[in-house]
C-alpha cells in the first residue's frame, strides 16, 4: 500500500470519526414550536394556496403548532393519478399537484406568521419505478429503464444495483435493493448526498422547520448521518440563531428483531412510531381492555423513549392497509374509536404527536379529490361554530378534516395547556372505563364499554367550578357549546359518558372554566 493511498485513508477515517463525534442528535429532535404549541398535522396532499388559508383561518387561531406536508419534489404522473405517485420524485424541483416553489414559498411565510411550522416529506431514498413514458409533473422527461434522471441529473452510477427486498430480516438486501420496484439511490456516493442536501437546504432556505424522511428505514444510518451533518441551520429570522432541523425518521419496526432496527435511527433524530398506533388501536377496538393503559408510556411495550418519538394513531400508508398494523389500526371510517384514541393520545404525555388530516377513499389506492382534469379540488371547510365530528364528510369535495372535529381540535388545546403536567388521579373500572388528571390542569374520562353507561364521581385535581367539555363543544362567550362539568371543592366532579354518545370522551382544562 502506498503512502498517499494510506494517508487518504487516515483522512477519511479521521473525518469519519469527527462527524460522528461532533454529531448532535439533540439538535435535530426539537420541533422549534412556538407559544407552548405542541400538536403538528398532516395535511395529506392538500394543495399550498389551501394550507396558507388553513393556518390562518383555523390552525392557527385553535393552537396547532405545525403541518407536514406532502412531498415537494417533481413526481411522475401516473395513470389514475394515485396519491403514491408523490412518492416517486423524477427530478428535485418544487412543482406538484399541490402548486410550484413561489406558492409554496407563500405558504411557508404565511403558516410561520402565524406560528404554524412546516415540515416537508422528503423522499431521497429512491427514484422513480419503471415507466414508459416518464413524465413528471413539471414537465420533466426521464427514462427510469435505464436509470436516467436529467433533471437532477442522476445516471445508473448514482443508483444501487438493481436486486428486489425479499427478506426483511436481511439489513444489507433492505437497505441496498430497489423498494417495490423503485430505483434505490446510493446515499453513499458522494454526488448523490450532494444533491439530496442541496434539495434539503433550498427547502430551508424557503423557511421550513424540518423534515420527515420517507423510507429512512431502506437507507444507511451513516449515510443519513452525513446528509443531515450537512444541512444548513434553519433561517434566523424566523428561527432564531444556530437551529437545526427538526428531523423525523420513518423506520417501520415492530419486533425490533428485523435486520432493521429502529434503535439504530433514533440517535440521529426522531422515529415515528408505528407500534404506538397499532397498541392503541387494539385496546381501542376491544381487543384488550383499557384498564391496561394505566402505565403506558411508563412500562416496557418496545416503544421508544417518550423524547425520541413522533407518535400518530394512523398514517397515509397504514389507514389504507400499507405499511404495517393491518386490522388493529383505527381510522376516519370507525369514527367514534378514532375519536377517542386521539383523544388518548394528546391527553397522554408521550411523544410528539401528530395528527392525520385525510381524503375520503373507497379503495387503497386513490388519490385526492380532483376534477375532470385531475386538478385537486381545495376543501371547502364549515366556518363560524363548527360541528361536532359526528359527520366525517363536514369539510365537502371529499375532504375528511379530522383536524376540525370538535373532540380532536378541542384535544390539541388540552395538550398545550397541560404540557409536562404529571399523570395523577388514575380511575378505572376495571374494564374499558378510565380517568385521569393532569396535574391540577386537565381531567379526561373514556367509556370503552359496549353498552355500559360511564357514571361516576371522580377526583379531578381541578380548581372548583363550572367547566366546559371541549369533546362535545367548546367555551364561547362565556357559555358551554357542549356538555358542562361542575367541580366540587373538594376537587370531585360528577362525570357521565353515555354509552350512546358519539364520542366516548369528556374533556376539561383550565382554560374551560366558565
Amino acid at each position: 500500500m502506498s503512502k498517499s493511498v494510506l494517508g487518504s485513508i487516515i483522512i477519511l477515517f479521521t473525518a469519519v470519526v469527527q462527524l460522528a463525534c461532533s454529531y448532535d442528535s439533540a439538535a435535530y429532535k426539537d420541533p422549534h414550536y412556538v407559544d407552548n404549541r405542541t400538536t403538528m398535522v398532516h395535511l395529506f396532499e392538500w394543495k399550498w394556496k389551501d394550507i396558507a388559508e388553513e393556518c390562518e383561518r383555523f390552525l392557527g387561531p385553535m393552537g396547532f403548532a405545525g403541518v407536514q406536508v406532502s412531498p415537494i419534489s417533481e413526481n411522475l404522473i401516473i395513470e389514475n393519478r394515485p396519491w403514491y405517485e408523490r412518492y416517486q420524485p423524477i427530478s428535485y424541483k418544487i412543482i406538484t399537484r399541490s402548486g410550484n416553489e413561489s406558492e409554496f414559498k407563500d405558504m411557508v411565510a404565511r403558516c410561520n406568521t402565524v406560528g404554524v411550522r412546516i415540515y416537508v416529506d422528503v423522499v431521497i431514498n429512491h427514484m422513480t419505478g419503471d415507466a414508459d413514458p416518464a413524465i413528471g409533473t413539471g414537465g420533466s422527461i426521464a427514462e427510469p429503464k435505464k436509470r436516467l434522471y436529467p433533471a437532477v441529473p442522476f445516471g445508473p452510477d448514482d443508483f444501487n444495483n438493481p436486486c428486489g427486498i425479499n427478506d426483511y430480516n436481511n439489513g444489507i438486501e433492505v437497505r441496498n435493493c430497489d423498494l417495490s420496484g423503485l430505483h434505490d439511490l446510493n446515499q453513499g456516493k458522494e454526488y448523490v448526498r450532494e444533491k439530496i442536501v442541496e434539495f434539503l437546504n433550498h427547502a430551508i432556505e424557503l423557511g421550513v422547520a424540518g423534515f420527515r424522511v420517507d423510507a429512512a428505514k431502506h437507507m444507511w444510518p451513516g449515510d443519513l448521518e452525513a446528509i443531515y451533518g450537512r444541512l444548513k441551520v434553519l433561517r434566523s429570522d424566523v428561527f432564531g440563531a444556530n437551529e437545526r432541523p427538526f428531523i423525523f425518521q420513518e423506520v417501520i419496526d415492530l419486533s425490533g428483531g428485523e435486520g432493521v432496527n429502529k434503535r439504530e435511527y433514533n440517535r440521529l433524530g426522531c422515529v415515528i412510531e408505528f407500534s404506538f398506533g397499532i397498541q392503541l388501536g387494539r385496546i381501542f377496538r376491544g381487543w384488550a381492555p383499557m384498564r391496561d393503559l394505566r402505565n403506558w408510556g411508563f412500562q416496557d411495550r418496545g416503544l421508544l423513549p417518550t423524547r425520541d418519538v413522533i407518535a400518530m394513531i394512523d398514517n397515509h400508508d397504514n389507514q389504507r392497509g400499507h405499511g404495517a398494523g393491518g386490522n388493529a389500526i383505527l381510522n376516519y371510517k370507525a369514527a367514534r374509536l378514532y375519536k377517542m384514541a386521539v383523544a388518548f393520545m394528546l391527553a397522554h404525555p408521550y411523544g410528539h404527536p401528530r395528527i392525520m388530516s385525510s381524503f375520503d377513499f373507497a379503495n387503497p389506492s386513490q388519490g385526492p379529490p380532483a376534477d375532470n382534469k385531475q386538478n385537486i379540488l381545495s376543501p371547502d371547510p364549515i366556518t363560524g361554530d363548527l360541528p361536532n365530528g359526528a359527520d366525517a364528510n363536514f369539510c365537502g369535495h371529499g375532504w375528511v378534516c379530522e383536524h376540525r372535529w370538535s373532540p380532536i381540535y378541542g384535544m390539541v388545546g388540552f395538550r398545550n395547556v397541560v404540557q409536562d403536567s404529571t399523570l395523577i388521579h388514575w380511575w378505572s373500572n376495571g374494564g374499558n372505563q378510565i380517568a385521569f388528571s393532569r396535574g391540577n390542569r386537565g381531567f379526561v374520562a373514556f367509556n370503552g364499554e359496549y353498552g355500559v353507561d360511564l357514571k361516576e364521581t371522580l377526583q379531578t385535581g381541578m380548581e372548583p367550578g363550572d367547566y366546559c367539555d371541549v369533546i362535545s363543544g367548546r367555551k364561547v362567550g362565556g357559555k358551554c357549546t357542549g356538555k358542562s362539568v361542575r367541580v366540587k371543592d373538594d376537587g370531585t366532579a360528577y362525570v357521565e359518558v353515555l354509552k350512546d354518545e358519539a364520542d366516548g370522551v369528556l374533556a376539561f382544562y383550565t382554560q374551560t372554566k366558565l
